[in-house]
């Protein structure tokens, strides 16, 4: 544990606790202020931005061009502010023998999985990176522990262990005396991570949300038998029937995250109301539709358009998130002067692209098959289009006697309520449903998988 860094984020923390006590209005002009300050620096420094927003660059945020993944790994070595950075040089950091380590002895560097295209790689000095730290210890305050180097608290994390994964990073320069830590692999098989578990007895959980169900259903059958006095989910959508089982495994409903590898935690549940307000004073969002217009409150969007508030090394100004989010269209009772966030249904690829009933395709709403998988009986599921009128389905821990046929129907009934030529339909039980390369589980595949379908994650064996 650094210590520099700790009492770095001890001050940052206390900085942030104060803007909770913030008017909206104080809020809207901090942050039209550190936008302008963030703009003026990258037209300063990044010749990528000194082309991109040409003749642009005293014209409204709304007004700019958007940036994409791809082109920020395209134009990497023009975006970035520290001319040292080289892209290449990074990508032979990362492939070797590091161990986490920074690279030029300066940066934290994070990459993504890659799942939706090219791996993302971004980096963040001192400054920087204990703003991300601050964003996710933000997220644990407001479940109720307050972060302070007096109050000691076991967590065991249940994520990726690639020591370029942002939540490795943070778990990395977190452990210590004060928050020892057990971190282990979603794709661990099941038995030994509750093996693991019962053996380090933690007071703070964090998973993933599907691996959240699956340690959730081995508590209930008390495989697993840990009294964690807070449950933390993350990077995938935290359904219902998740946070009912995590509630009756543990006795309280699990809180929720919502972060990014590039910028750190976006937004978290707060304990007085349990619901979920975006970090403005961090971040600038703007929630749109496919031609990048805003939508209003009360609306799902079809991305996410993030301006980091304090990133200087890599701006990112209107970058492209390709998740579906709503804000609430009323304030929260909490009084914060953050925006709510009341609605998560996961990337746009994750919507199931169907033979529409009046001709063309139609894109179906995560929501339309979370509404009927979620009630089932069972401790996971997958929805895979496996052909172009074919779904696969497939359950883990079926219980109760529920007919496959009935599940069958209706998925499709709710498919073409929505307006889909209903599809044939496969149901498959299997002993654990897949997991990617993080070892997370993606619940609805709107693609042709490469090969016959796995009827057992490997490395999930339960």
């Amino acid at each position: 544990m650094n210590t520099r860094i700790m009492w770095k984020l001890m001050g940052e923390l206390s900085r942030l606790r104060r803007h909770e006590n913030w008017s909206r209005h104080q809020l809207v002009a901090t942050q039209a202020d550190r936008l302008h300050r963030l703009r003026e620096f990258a037209y300063a420094r990044s010749p990528f931005y000194q082309r991109f927003h040409k003749g642009l660059t005293d014209h409204p945020l709304g007004e700019l061009p958007v940036l994409t993944k791809a082109q920020l790994m395209e134009s990497f070595d023009e975006l970035v502010t520290d001319r040292a950075v080289r892209l290449e040089d990074l990508r032979a950091h990362l492939a070797g023998d590091n161990d986490g380590r920074r690279y030029l002895n300066r940066y934290w560097v994070n990459a993504t999985s890659g799942s939706s295209g090219e791996p993302g790689i971004f980096l963040f000095d001192e400054k920087e990176w204990v703003m991300v730290l601050a964003s996710f210890a933000r997220a644990h305050e407001w479940a109720g522990v307050r972060v302070s180097l007096t109050h000691r608290m076991k967590m065991a994390s249940i994520a990726s262990v690639s020591p370029w994964h942002m939540s490795a990073q943070v778990g990395a320069t977190l452990k210590s005396r004060w928050m020892p830590a057990l971190r282990m692999a979603a794709s661990e098989p099941v038995p030994q991570l509750v093996s693991r578990l019962n053996a380090w007895q933690p007071e703070m959980l964090v998973a993933y949300a599907s691996m959240a169900r699956i340690l959730a259903e081995e508590q209930l059958a008390e495989r697993l038998q840990i009294h964690p006095h807070l449950v933390f989910t993350s990077s995938e959508v935290l359904t219902d029937a998740t946070r009912r089982r995590a509630q009756a495994a543990w006795g309280h409903p699990p809180f929720n995250q919502y972060g990014a590898t590039e910028v750190g935690d976006l937004a978290a549940e707060h304990d007085i109301c349990r619901r979920m307000h975006l970090f403005e004073d961090l971040i600038f969002v703007e929630i749109v539709d496919d031609e990048n217009r805003p939508v209003p409150p009360g609306e799902f969007g079809a991305k996410l358009l993030v301006t980091s508030l304090f990133g200087r090394t890599l701006p990112l100004v209107r970058y492209e998130l390709n998740d579906r989010v709503r804000l609430a269209p009323e304030p929260s009772p909490c009084r914060l002067p953050f925006a709510v966030l009341d609605g998560i249904q996961g990337r746009t690829e994750d919507m199931l692209q169907l033979a529409a009933v009046g001709g063309g395709t139609i894109g179906i709403q995560p929501l339309v098959v979370h509404r009927i998988m979620d009630i089932l009986p069972i401790s996971g599921w997958q929805v895979v289009r496996s052909a172009p009128d074919e779904l696969t389905v497939l359950l883990s821990g079926l219980r109760d006697g529920l007919a496959e046929m009935t599940i069958a129907e209706r998925l499709r009934g709710a498919l073409a309520a929505a307006g889909a030529v209903a599809p044939r339909v496969a149901i498959l039980r299997v002993e654990a449903i897949p997991q990617g390369g993080s070892g997370k589980t993606t619940l609805i595949q709107n693609y042709q998988p490469p090969g016959p379908i796995s009827t057992q994650a490997e490395g999930s064996q339960r």
